[in-house]
């Protein structure tokens, strides 16, 4: 008779098999066989659970190899599609292939309506293509960024991933909107398009009719997926704003081009405050606000050594300061607390000849660690930014060269008419002074009437100085001889020309020093004559200083050529903004005396281009301290600097 043994082979406590032992003989077994038969057991689980587990393990790693494959694959489809709605469409169909999913979506932020607008919809081929008339939604439809207004907004609002088992179930049921007009779907998996900073791009969604359908390694292939479709998202609005940035540097100015710059780089980079920043061509240098969208004093400016901007500049690379409150280089932390912001990126402007022309800011109002997508962002607009400088500086010596070919021809034609003028008056009107005396040497008795004395004298004084205004208005149409000037020696005839009064105090520094220039004497004369007299008859009864100074400067454009600068600056009420535009035009002149032309400044920069050089107002050194209100009102000063061309060597 046989006696039969199966103990139950355990593993973890769970039973995973029976071992069955069968005696020839009729015994029981004995003590030693029955512990010989429990290692046996216990051997046998093991064995068992391993095998298991490393076939578990196999179909994980083989479904992993899948997934790879099929990313891979993906990711070459990506990158070939040049369209952002392909792109979108392509992760949607890759997602319903990887995780069985039947249908799903892709929702844009849109960040000036704040909806989420339908951007792409997938189903499953067996329902056919998604239509509006078949009761699909509509492309561009919104949705609004709320946890009451659907399960995507729940997503965006939240800026987290969720898994719904059963769509039936509260409070899901009374949000989900179906996207799928025939077919029910039961359970939902979403996960928000999060871009630089944290910034929501917008939502991914899929939807399967089964309950349940959707598990933890789902989630991770889908927020995978999501993280393409950022990049692809980024991607397109960088190649977008380059689009739109390169026709307005050929249609805009640079302050409207820096204007869609900063706007662009808040949108790429999530951030809300950015500025742009040009330096300055004085020592030391400085840097000045060009243009920010937030509330900056007007004309602010900070040095280049020693600053956070400046380490930018003189670096040539981009740096970045996480906490603006305690970074050392930042010169004045009670602006950044006064902002809000925390932590900055700033990448330099460089121009094409390796020459730094300013920075480019951008602020974060909390901790934010920049990566290197950010870093290659601004550093791609801060160049365009740098062009924007560089376009606008070669337009404006096109310009300048046309307005000097058109003031040498107009001064050409009124300096003859003025020439024939002038022969014509001395002709005319000098015969009057003679015959006046000749009338006194024949009449004598007429001068014993003290009325006809009296109106002969003035008609010859009255003859004279119409003579004398001739031959001064001669003066501004005179043909002009450059050569070598010494700009001193101008300056100091001028002051010698100036009756200053006591409250005015007038400084020269600088201009001993500089080379001669290419210009004519007596016109160089009258420039700086006009600008201190200006400057004097603005201050009025009010006390007030004017400084003229001289450097030599590198032009701009070409880092090769030099300038002689002639700056002349006041502290008195300065320009208003309105009248800044027009104080070069023929038309604008706030004196209207019978002792003047009246035609203001335009003379100033008739003379100067001329020359071949430039006249321009510049911004106050003084302006960079005032708040907003004064700075509106046009305090401030007044700075106008001349630069003209050095004269050739061996002149």
């Amino acid at each position: 008779m046989k006696r039969t043994a199966s103990p139950s082979t355990l593993s973890n406590g769970q039973p995973v098999g029976a071992l069955y032992i069968d005696l020839r003989s009729d015994r029981r077994f004995a003590d030693e066989e029955l512990l010989l038969l429990d290692t046996f057991v216990h051997l046998a689980a093991v064995a068992i659970y391993n095998t298991r587990q490393f076939e578990g393990m196999n179909r994980a790693l083989q479904r992993k190899v899948d997934e790879l494959e099929r990313l891979q694959r993906a990711g070459h489809l990506l990158s070939s599609r040049l369209n952002l709605d392909d792109t979108l469409r392509e992760i949607l169909n890759t997602a319903l292939d990887l995780i069985g999913a039947e249908h799903g979506s892709f929702r844009l932020l849109d960040k000036r309506a704040g909806l989420l607008r339908l951007s792409a919809i997938a189903p499953s081929p067996a329902f056919g293509r998604p239509s509006p008339s078949a009761g699909f939604p509509s492309e561009g439809e919104g949705l609004e960024v709320s946890e009451r207004s659907s399960v995507m907004g729940w997503v965006a609002q939240h800026r987290r991933p969720i898994r719904i088992a059963d769509l039936r179930e509260p409070p899901w049921a009374e949000i989900y909107r179906p996207l799928h007009p025939l077919r029910e779907m039961r359970s939902e998996l979403a996960v928000p398009l999060l871009g630089p900073g944290g910034g929501l791009e917008g939502v991914l969604n899929l939807e399967s009719p089964r309950p349940g359908a959707f598990d933890a390694e789902d989630q991770r292939v889908l927020e995978s997926l999501a993280t393409q479709a950022v990049i692809a998202i980024q991607e397109a609005k960088l190649l977008a704003a380059i689009e739109a940035v390169t026709e307005q540097l050929l249609i805009r100015s640079p302050d409207e081009t820096f204007t869609l710059l900063i706007e662009r780089a808040c949108d790429l980079l999530n951030v809300p405050h950015s500025a742009i920043w040009e330096v300055s061509d004085g020592e030391p240098k400085v840097l000045t606000l060009r243009a920010s969208n937030g509330d900056f004093p007007p004309s602010y400016q900070v040095p280049v050594q020693s600053s956070l901007l400046g380490a930018a500049v003189l670096t040539r690379r981009p740096v970045i300061s996480g906490d603006l409150h305690s970074d050392a280089r930042v010169l004045r932390p009670e602006l950044a607390r006064q902002m809000g912001w925390t932590s900055a990126l700033i990448a330099p402007l460089v121009a094409r000849n390796g020459t730094p022309r300013g920075a480019f800011g951008v602020y974060t109002t909390g901790p934010r660690a920049f990566s290197d997508w950010d870093v290659r962002l601004l550093t791609c607009l801060a160049n365009h930014a740098a062009a924007a400088l560089q376009q606008a500086e070669a337009l404006a010596q096109v310009k300048l060269a046309e307005e000097r070919q058109a003031v040498a021809e107009t001064f050409a034609v009124l300096g003859d008419v003025a020439a024939n003028l002038l022969h014509r008056v001395n002709n005319r009107v000098g015969l009057i002074p003679v015959q006046v005396q000749d009338i006194a040497d024949k009449r004598p008795a007429i001068l014993a009437d003290p009325y006809l004395e009296a109106t002969l004298r003035d008609i010859e004084d009255s003859a004279r100085a119409a003579m004398e205004a001739a031959r001064e208005t001669m003066t501004y149409l005179r043909p002009l001889h450059l050569r070598p000037i010494a700009v001193a020696a101008c300056y100091r005839t001028a002051v010698a020309w100036l009756d200053l009064p006591p409250h005015i105090r007038l400084s020269a520094s600088g201009l001993d020093s500089l080379p001669p220039v290419w210009a004519g004497e007596e016109q160089l004369r009258l420039v700086l004559f006009n600008l201190i007299e200006n400057a004097m008859d603005a201050f009025a009864d009010r006390s007030g200083q004017i400084r003229v100074s001289g450097r030599i400067v590198a032009d701009s454009f070409d880092r090769d050529r030099q300038w002689v600068e002639i700056t002349v600056a006041d502290d008195g009420p300065g320009v208003p903004p309105a009248t800044r535009g027009k104080i070069f035009d023929p038309d604008f002149s706030t004196k209207r005396s019978i002792n003047k032309l009246g035609f203001g400044l335009w003379w100033v920069k008739s003379w100067v281009q001329r020359c071949g050089g430039s006249i321009a107002l510049a911004d106050s050194p003084h302006s960079a301290n005032l708040t907003a209100e004064e700075g509106a009102g046009g305090s401030g000063g007044c700075t106008f600097v001349i630069r003209l061309p050095p004269a050739p060597r061996g002149e």
